[in-house]
């Protein structure tokens, strides 16, 4: 046990990080008339991830009969150490990319967020991050020039250029910068575009992220 928690207790083991109401459409849906000042950086747990694959494409809801809504995002992966990056040298801490569906409990959310609490919960319970395999970041020219889409039961309910995003990859990543240290195997997601809402038992979602007509990764998750 001693060992355990002497690696646990390491500053470079990799954290997930993420960025809430990105897109202005979002951010309308959301109830709000202005972007935020500054990015709003929250984090999820290591046990909400849910690597997807041709064997691993379930995902079965809580049991607590809460409002549980998809987010799809474009993901990145820290490729370097750094801190208080620069702007203008952020891409070269890039090391990948990936797709995510950041799931939210909309029905615990608006609880803690009417008393002014942390919503962690909302965010990090168990598969509550779904995503698709690694990306090169050769394969990337811009992280700018990506659509993202959502489809739910063959029904498209989100479709955006990653261009549309409020902070930009590199603004994000040096803004974090400023207060934490990246580290190589960081994750960030970088916020969703409109058309959030519910899923359900039985639905079928499939995301898809695309560099004009080429299929870069997509996730395709199956609700119990």
């Amino acid at each position: 046990m001693m060992k355990l928690f002497e690696y646990v207790a390491q500053p470079k083991n990799p954290k997930i990080l993420a960025i809430g109401k990105n897109y202005i459409n979002h951010v309308l849906e959301m109830g709000q008339k202005e972007p935020p000042e500054e990015p709003i950086i929250f984090q999820k747990p290591s046990s909400s991830v849910l690597l997807v694959t041709a064997q691993n494409n379930t995902l079965k809801l809580p049991d607590f009969g809460h409002e549980i809504h998809h987010e799809l995002e474009l993901g990145v992966v820290i490729g370097l150490t750094g801190k208080s990056i620069d702007q203008s040298k952020a891409f070269e801490y890039i090391g990948g990319y990936f797709l995510a569906l950041d799931l939210t409990d909309r029905t615990l959310q608006a609880k803690f967020k009417a008393k002014g609490l942390p919503w962690c919960l909302a965010k990090g319970q168990d598969g509550f991050l779904p995503v698709s395999g690694y990306i090169e970041p050769k394969k990337v020219r811009d992280p700018h020039e990506l659509q993202l889409k959502l489809k739910i039961n063959g029904k498209t309910v989100q479709d955006d250029s990653t261009g549309s995003m409020i902070y930009k990859v590199d603004q994000i990543i040096s803004y974090i910068s400023m207060y934490m240290t990246l580290n190589p195997g960081d994750l960030i997601l970088t916020g969703t575009p409109a058309g959030v809402g519910p899923i359900k038992k039985n639905d079928k979602l499939v995301g898809t992220l695309h560099r004009d007509d080429e299929l870069l990764t997509s996730i395709e998750l199956n609700i119990a």
